[in-house]
């Protein structure tokens, strides 16, 4: 099925699927792994180990009490050599275990298949997994599986996207391990008695789309449906109108309307987890960028440092002037190389000094672009001005929270004015302010 209609707004972005025929390459041990307690929307976890502990593959070396978090595992076999603040590329710092491996990669003998026989059971073993929203935004899985009492959810919608720039990794997916998409949506349909699925693939992806539409005549419950390609369509709220055209409100989540959204790589994760019980411990990474000499798709264990993925790459065939962790329009930027991969990365990108100079700014013509171009409807350069006037009421009574911050207004001005980047300060201020009245 091909759905014409789309969203209000966003931008038609390049493409720039290099990597789409690259077969995913698995890269080796490194030699050391610094994994950082905090890889998830939520609170950051509490290390459980300390220096001089041996630890296996598998093992929980982090952990927290609260609801909206996810348990952190080993991905080697080794030595902890250190466990000490690290300063993440969002600018703050979170504790973070460094492992020197020793090459064996022994399994933790705790590792089993789980064992469930009913949601409750199915929810709390995908908590132990530690598993994330792996197409990007790191929500943890077993939150999102989790439904109130008072929602009912009638459809499960399976996000194959990928509409950003350069990223193929969740392509990748559905092309090498199609069948295990199947399989992890075939198990959240029974565990959750959910008897509606839908598979989005923009229409830039035809042999995924045509892998899936293969699988899926096995099921009367699960469907494919072809998406024009036109940014942000992977974004949640946007996905869900786009198929259903059912509308999140602000402030809402896709349970509110009907609809659980996963990406295709978390259900693919999850097929393989019941099957051996291994956690979450590597990632398929997109590596691409006019710097990388070799580009491609390369599983890497999590805690590996950038350096030396680009390294397995080949290395750059110029030297980069920024190195994202993401994609060119909601990626962020290295602050250095020894930065780990954690596991919502999906891409490191390399970009030259070409690629990477941004333009100058100049002053608003006042064309309404940014406005036609937002997807949440918002008002960007109302917000834009309200945020560099600290104007928190403003900030507020014209949503600022509700901004995605998919960069589509930045994009399509013409005076290039920084405005996603000032909205999400803005959304910053709101916070800390809400903060300094007790959260109010």
């Amino acid at each position: 099925m091909f759905i014409k209609r789309f969203f209000k707004g966003g931008a038609n972005v390049p493409h720039h699927k290099n990597t789409a025929n690259c077969e995913t390459v698995k890269m080796g041990v490194p030699e050391k792994v610094v994994i950082p307690m905090l890889q998830h929307i939520g609170a950051p976890c509490e290390p459980c180990v300390k220096k001089g502990d041996t630890v296996k593959v598998g093992q929980i070396i982090g952990d927290s009490d609260k609801f909206i978090s996810a348990p952190i595992h080993s991905s080697v076999s080794g030595t902890v050599v250190d466990v000490a603040p690290m300063l993440q590329s969002g600018g703050f710092y979170v504790p973070a275990v460094e492992i020197k491996t020793d090459g064996k990669q022994e399994i933790y003998e705790g590792i089993k298949p789980p064992e469930y026989s009913n949601s409750k059971e199915f929810i709390e073993a995908i908590r132990r997994s530690g598993l994330v929203g792996l197409g990007g935004a790191g929500f943890p899985a077993h939150v999102k599986l989790s439904l109130p009492p008072n929602k009912r959810v009638d459809t499960l919608i399976i996000n194959g996207a990928e509409c950003e720039p350069y990223i193929t990794s969740d392509y990748r997916e559905i092309i090498e391990n199609s069948w295990n998409v199947i399989s992890g949506i075939n198990i959240i349909m029974e565990i959750l008695n959910i008897n509606n699925v839908i598979i989005g693939i923009e229409d830039n992806k035809p042999e995924a789309i045509e892998v899936m539409e293969r699988i899926d005549k096995s099921s009367d419950k699960i469907s494919v449906v072809k998406l024009k390609s036109r940014y942000p369509q992977g974004a949640e709220k946007m996905l869900i109108y786009a198929i259903t055209r059912r509308k999140v409100p602000a402030g809402g989540l896709p349970a509110d309307v009907g609809v659980i959204v996963m990406n295709v790589n978390s259900v693919s994760f999850i097929s393989e987890y019941v099957k051996n019980g291994m956690p979450l411990i590597k990632k398929r990474v997109t590596v691409d960028g006019p710097s990388v000499k070799n580009p491609g798709n390369v599983e890497v264990l999590i805690g590996t440092p950038i350096s030396q993925v680009f390294d397995f790459c080949g290395g750059f065939s110029v030297p980069p002037k920024k190195v994202l962790m993401g994609g060119p329009m909601m990626g962020i930027a290295q602050s250095s190389m020894d930065l780990p991969v954690v596991k919502h990365t999906n891409a490191l990108l390399a970009l030259d000094e070409k690629s990477a100079k941004l333009p100058e700014s100049g002053a608003c013509i006042r064309c309404g672009r940014c406005i036609r171009a937002c997807p949440m409807n918002l008002l960007p350069l109302n917000l834009y001005n309200n945020a560099i006037r600290d104007n928190i009421d403003e900030l507020k009574k014209h949503h600022v929270n509700d901004c995605i911050e998919c960069g589509c207004c930045s994009y399509v001005c013409p005076a290039k004015i920084n405005l996603v980047q000032s909205l999400r300060l803005g959304k910053a201020k709101v916070k800390q302010a809400a903060m300094a009245k007790g959260g109010k």
